[in-house]
Formats: C-alpha cells, structure tokens, sequence
C-alpha cells in the first residue's frame, strides 16, 4: 500500500463522502424557516435539529470509532455511507418534526464514523511522503462543502423545498458508495490501528490538550450561536428576504472555503502561535458589528456592514480550523496526533451543539440583535484561554531547557 505510483483515485471518492456529510452537517441552518413553517412549530423548535445532530456526532463518534476498530475499514466505509444514504431519504421523507429528528440523529452517528475513518485511510492508501496530499484530498470534501454546497444547498432549498436538499444529498451519497464499493482495495486498512477509547480519554486528560480542545469547543460556540439563526437574523434586521438570504450564506461558504486556504498559508509561514489570536479577534470583531449595526442602524445601512460582517467571519471562522489543527499537533506529539485531531472534531460538534442550544435561549429572552454580542463573549473567552495555555506552554518549555 505504500507504493508512490498507486492510485489516489480512492480517495477522491473518499473525499465525495466528505462532502456529502460536510454539505449535510452545515446545510440546515440556511434552511430552518423553511422547515419551521412546514411542520408549523418555531424557529426555535427548528433550531434544535442542529443543536441534537451535533451533539449526537460529539459523543457518538470518539465511542463508535473505538467500538468499531476491529471491524473491516473497507466494509466499514461502506456500511456508514449507505446508512447516511437512507438517513437522508428519511429527512425527505419525514412526515413530521420527530422523523426529521430521528434521521438527523442517524445522519450523525453515520458522519462520526465515516469522516475518522476516512482520514484514517487517508494515510493507509499512501505512503508516509504523500500522507498530507491524501488527507487534503479527502479533507476537501468537506472544505468544498462549507464554500459552495451549503449555499447552493440554501438556493436549492428556497427554490425546490427543503426536502430536495436531502434528496440531492442522497444522490451524492449514493454515488459515494458505488465509487467506494469498486474503488477501495479489499485490503485497505487491514492491520491499521485504532486508539481505544481509553487512549482518547489519556490523551484529553493531558491539561494543554484539554484546555485547547475547550478553546476549539468556545470557537464553535460563539459561531454556531449566530450561524444556527442567521437566516432569522438576516431576514429581521435587513432588507433582504427569501431567495436574498440563501445568497448571504453562498458569500458566507466562499469566504469559509477561502478562509481554510488562507489559514493553512499563514501558518506555514507565522506558525499557529501567531494566527489563531488574530482570527478569534477578527471573529470577535464581525460579531460586535453584526450586532451593534443592526442596534443603531437602520435595516438598509445595516444591510453592508451586516454583509462585511459574515465575510470577515467566514474567513476568520475557518482560518482558525487549519491553525488551531497545527497547534494540537505541536502539543500531542506524533504518537498523540490522531487521537488529538478525532477529540478536536468531537470538541468541535460538541460547540456546535452547544452554539445552537445558546441561540436558542438567547432567542427566548431577547432579541435577535443580542446574538452577535454573545457569539462575541464566547470567542472573547476563547482568545483569553488560548493566551493562558500559550504562556502556560512557554513556560514549561522554559523550565525544560533551563532543567
């Protein structure tokens, strides 16, 4: 498997599997009004379905990944793919707001499983020289999610219904399996190993990691606090409505996908250290603005700064990711890498989980304005943590050399 000249075909429909669950995971927000007034409950009530689909892909994923660590990663690959397949035909199928629920609880248990073990044989398909091409091949489903098919998932889901979203996700799901049942060698991944959830819970323990993973877990709050009602908070306090508000989250995914791009560039050439301050603080200014624009503007002078607003956050938003990544490899280790960057998705979902569940009380006590100034707090309180563990790092490696 390690032979330079082997085909790195499989991991494009790998990567097609990424970007099937990327475009799922991220697609839903964009569509909540629409799936509010169908199933005639609240925006808030919508709300929940990303708040219960994150939450269940934190804590399932880290448990399934070690429960399933000796079973065949080929068949494995498969089996995920064709369970988040008809979990998607289940979401268009759903009659009411409990079967959405119920399939969008599927789709994270399947999306836990796949994208871990996607990256896991990302590494298994080449050799150790081409290990960072294979995983920014299958990565890229889901970078290319973020940038173009959440937004044209918003667009489909205002012109043809919320249910075609999941229907067009099912096709690329579908087509994901053909491709991974004739393109992945039977072979794959045998003998690769698989850390133990008791591996996981050492490494999370380590103070550094921990703390970091809490800042990965305050970054998404703060985001998914706004991003889970941003069609609400665009449609109340602009003039856009309708189809316009779909285009707001297309700017926002080209300046998410643009944003990974960046990130990676700027810690190649300033190193982690340098660029994650600067996005929490470029985050924290977007949401200030998003918020207090819409406090003492109009809703047409609003309109531009709200705009500005989500690009500079969308750029931020994933720019942070790449580099935050690069910090945990710095401090995990080689050996802890893996489990490191499986515990950092999980910390991840798990905020936005909670950014969603934020929203939504926030929502139940003021108004839509007050988003932005909580999804400020939340990224405030992550730049502060970030800077306690920077000069707690520095620290002991001075100690270490001193020693």
């Amino acid at each position: 498997m390690n032979n330079p000249s082997i085909s790195l075909v499989p991991l494009y429909w790998l990567a097609l599997g990424t970007f099937a669950v990327g475009t799922e995971s991220f697609m839903l927000a964009g569509l909540l009004p629409e799936i509010a007034s169908d199933f005639a409950t609240t925006f808030v009530a919508a709300g929940q379905l990303v708040t219960v689909f994150a939450l269940a892909y934190a804590f399932s994923s880290p448990i399934f990944t070690a429960l399933t660590g000796r079973y065949s990663r080929r068949a494995l690959m498969i089996l995920t793919m064709l369970g988040f397949t008809l979990a998607n035909v289940i979401a268009f199928a759903a009659l009411d707001y409990w079967v959405l629920m119920f399939a969008r609880v599927l789709l994270a248990f399947t999306a836990g499983l796949f994208v871990p073990g996607a990256n896991a044989l990302a590494g298994a398909i080449v050799g150790p020289d081409r290990r960072g091409t294979a995983l920014a091949i299958v990565n890229g489903g889901i970078t290319l999610a973020v940038a173009f098919g959440v937004p044209l998932g918003s667009v489909v889901g205002e012109h043809l219904g919320w249910r075609m979203t999941f229907a067009g996700v099912a096709g690329l799901s579908a087509l994901a399996c053909v491709g991974l049942i004739v393109g992945l060698p039977d072979a794959i991944g045998r003998g690769l190993p698989v850390a133990s959830l008791r591996e996981r819970l050492d490494t999370a323990r380590r103070p550094a990691i921990l703390l970091s993973l809490l800042v990965t877990t305050l970054w998404a709050t703060g985001a998914y606090t706004v991003y889970t009602y941003l069609a609400l908070l665009i449609a109340d306090t602009t003039p856009l409505a309708g189809a316009q508000v779909g285009y707001v989250f297309f700017a926002w995914g080209v300046a998410a996908g643009g944003g990974v791009i960046i990130g990676g560039k700027l810690v190649d050439r300033l190193g982690s250290r340098r660029v994650i301050p600067w996005c929490l603080m470029a985050m924290i200014a977007s949401f200030v603005i998003l918020s207090l624009s819409v406090d003492i503007l109009s809703a047409d002078q609003a309109l531009v700064p709200v705009v500005a607003g989500v690009l500079v956050w969308g750029v931020a938003h994933w720019s942070f990711y790449p580099a935050q990544q690069a910090g945990l490899i710095t401090i995990a280790g080689l050996k802890g890498t893996p489990v490191a960057l499986s515990l950092n998705a999980s910390f991840m979902y798990l905020g936005f989980s909670l950014g969603a569940a934020l929203g939504s009380l926030t929502l139940s006590f003021f108004d839509v304005t007050a988003l932005g100034w909580v999804a400020a707090a939340c990224e405030l309180s992550g730049l502060v943590l970030h800077l306690l563990i920077r000069q707690k790092v520095s620290s002991s490696a001075a100690m270490a050399c001193a020693v």
